[in-house]
């Protein structure tokens, strides 16, 4: 046996085959114990070097991967472009989490509300149970004087089983109010590396399950990998599964109570889909990154994608925020439901739009109310929006009526030119101000766990500031080039425009954007005086600010002190300076780092062509990576730093 056990797997093989017919059995099953020892040997030489194998990979693998933490998630980031990262979407990543805080402190109230509402209604129904079973009472006792108001309540509340007693109605009533609240769940459609999850996970109190999708096997890889090296916290809450985002939030309808779509370039392909997907009452969070398509650049493009026509504006970001909204709401429409936005950002390359979805037939039909066509004068700054719907309101009844149109002429009655329509857009309120002002106290009081607090917080005390009720916003720089007249300034034009007796804000989008109720004959009315009083040279009569300055103002203001009419005045008003900017808080506040932008998309090898959004340094790190460190490899074309640019004089060895 021990020598059968010595020979090698050859002859082992070679002696088998002709077993059946030189040995006996004994000695066949003798042999083939030696084959299986020697093929287990053999299996167990290979296993060794194929985890030495291994080993070495995974080795190989660690010194590619870097550490990246933000907030207080850690993610292991590998140094070739497989997994879509931007660091720059931190502004993003913690503006969601602030309104995400604030969500489930707003859902608890809720819920809280509904519960009172019941137990006040169960007392209700207690009390005119009582009343009833009185009445009953006197009736069978012959009686019939029962006080008016006992027999009136007891009518209203009577149902067609007198006989109900109120104990069990009680008890129904306690079942439903003891229903306990579940921790919303959350859908991050699109997770790649899965930071947005983990700081979810870790860093918002009373969250839920989290459900991390992507349908890229490496992206997927890296989330599952990340979870484990955040430790038990993110193992317990986060899940990554490999899927279609539109195919999983279609299969899982009104499941999750937040969902959150933020992909590289359009949502508009998973917009049907997430509508679906959202719980009644629960939020949906929406990135979009196609700003070119959005602000005017392919308006056809962006007519297919959102089924709304963008015009190229000042106001152009808004636009996009409002044509996103409009999509969103279409959408939703389709399945007898509706969103209520609480809070609409602009922010470095991309918009991103809070809104909550609600199902109700009824509400669905206030819709056309807040969309609206944008007429935009292609000779000056004037624009004018045109409602789609209306409503009559005759007796008890509401009937919806087409918006009545057009709200313009064929020509601009400022300045004789044609105008281009665009939307329909969102005209509705684009932010809660209850919410932004929750929103803001919760990031001021936490301000520690916000990595990006200085932008998102300034962000939030501008919008805080916005009037919410005014679409879209005039740009003072653009009236002036109109009229090719010196600029006023923002506090003068503000003042004048109060003393007329108009409201007036900034915006977040725009630091030299204004947003009045002002109709626009006004606001040229009050440039009209501002020229007066600061002549300009004369131009061609057929330029817009030609026609607009033959015109006399019509405007009268009249002054408080000595009850004078005047054309404009622009002594200054008190509510000329916002808040924020009587306080010098910093409200637009410059990109902390260069090449802060938008980064080549997971999977796209890095050239030299990249330059413009990951800058040299990145560059040139990664094709010395990509070349075994050999910088100056035959296909390696170097990127010149900005200080070889600036000082281009060679080195004299």
């Amino acid at each position: 046996m021990n020598l059968l056990i010595t020979i090698s797997l050859k002859q082992a093989k070679s002696i088998t085959a002709t077993s059946y017919f030189c040995f006996p059995s004994i000695k066949v099953l003798a042999l083939k114990a030696s084959i299986g020892v020697a093929v287990r040997s053999e299996k167990k030489s290979s296993l060794v070097e194929r985890g030495e194998e291994r080993r070495e990979a995974m080795a190989a693998e660690l010194d590619e991967l870097t550490v990246v933490k933000e907030g207080e998630a850690e993610i292991l980031m590998h140094a070739k472009n497989e997994v879509f990262y931007n660091k720059t979407q931190v502004n993003n990543r913690d503006i969601s989490i602030a309104v995400l805080r604030i969500f489930i402190s707003k859902r608890k109230e809720e819920h809280e509300s509904k519960l009172s509402k019941r137990t006040k209604s169960a007392a209700k129904v207690s009390e005119s149970g009582a009343a009833e079973s009185a009445v009953n009472e006197e009736k069978c006792n012959g009686n019939t004087k029962v006080p008016k108001e006992t027999s009136e309540v007891a009518e209203k509340t009577s149902t067609a089983e007198p006989c109900t007693t109120f104990e069990e109605m009680v008890k129904t009533t306690e079942g439903k109010v003891r229903v306990e609240l579940k921790p919303p769940r959350v859908l991050e459609a699109l997770s790649a590396s899965g930071l947005r999850a983990l700081r979810y996970a870790r860093e918002i109190e009373g969250i839920g399950q989290i459900v991390a999708l992507d349908n890229d096997k490496a992206s997927v890889e890296a989330c599952r990998r990340n979870i484990k090296f955040n430790g038990s916290v993110a193992i317990s809450k986060v899940e990554s599964n490999l899927a279609d985002a539109r195919v999983y939030m279609l299969t899982h309808p009104k499941e999750f109570d937040v969902v959150d779509l933020d992909p590289y370039g359009s949502p508009s392909v998973f917009l049907d889909s997430a509508v679906q997907s959202v719980a009644d009452g629960g939020i949906l969070m929406c990135t979009a990154t196609d700003m070119a398509v959005l602000c005017g650049g392919n308006g056809e493009v962006c007519y297919s994608k959102y089924g709304s026509y963008p015009l190229r504006g000042k106001y152009c970001h808004e636009m996009a925020l409002r044509i996103l909204l409009a999509s969103i709401e279409s959408h939703a429409n389709r399945y007898k439901r509706y969103i209520v936005p609480v809070l609409s950002v602009q922010m470095d390359f991309y918009v991103r739009v809070f809104v909550r979805v609600y199902t109700s037939a009824g509400a669905m039909k206030n819709t056309p109310l807040k969309l609206s066509y944008v007429y935009q004068c292609i000779g000056c700054d004037s624009f004018h929006l045109q409602p789609i719907g209306r409503t009559l309101a005759k007796n008890n009844s509401v009937r919806y009526m087409p918006g009545f149109g057009p709200a313009v002429p064929q020509e601009c009655t400022d300045c004789g030119k044609k105008f281009n329509m665009g939307g329909p857009v969102w005209s509705a309120p684009i932010h809660d101000p209850e919410w932004v002002a929750s929103i803001l106290e919760d990031v001021k009081s936490m301000k520690d766990r916000y990595p990006a607090y200085e932008r998102i917080s300034a962000v939030l005390t501008t919008i805080s500031e916005e009037l919410p009720d005014v679409p879209l916003f005039l740009s003072l720089h653009n009236l002036c080039a109109t009229l090719k007249c010196t600029s006023p300034s923002a506090v003068i034009f503000r003042s004048a425009v109060i003393n007329a007796g108009f409201r007036i804000s900034g915006t977040h989008v725009n630091p030299l954007g204004l947003k009045s109720d002002a109709p626009m004959d006004v606001i040229w009315d009050i440039m009209r005086c501002w020229v007066k009083n600061h002549p300009v040279k004369a131009q061609a009569p057929d330029q817009a600010g030609s026609v607009i300055l033959a015109k006399e103002p019509v405007l009268q203001v009249q002054l408080l002190s000595d009850n004078l009419l005047l054309p404009a005045n622009f002594a200054r008003a008190v509510a000329s300076l916002s808040k924020a900017q009587a306080k010098k808080v910093a409200r637009f506040l410059p990109n902390p780092e260069r090449h802060w932008g938008p980064k080549v998309k997971a999977g796209r090898i890095i050239t030299s062509k990249h330059i413009s959004l990951l800058g040299p340094e990145a560059v040139n790190g990664y094709l010395s990576h990509e070349n075994g460190g050999d910088e100056e490899g035959p296909e390696t074309k170097r990127v010149k730093t900005e200080e070889e640019v600036e000082d281009p004089t060679p080195e004299v060895s």
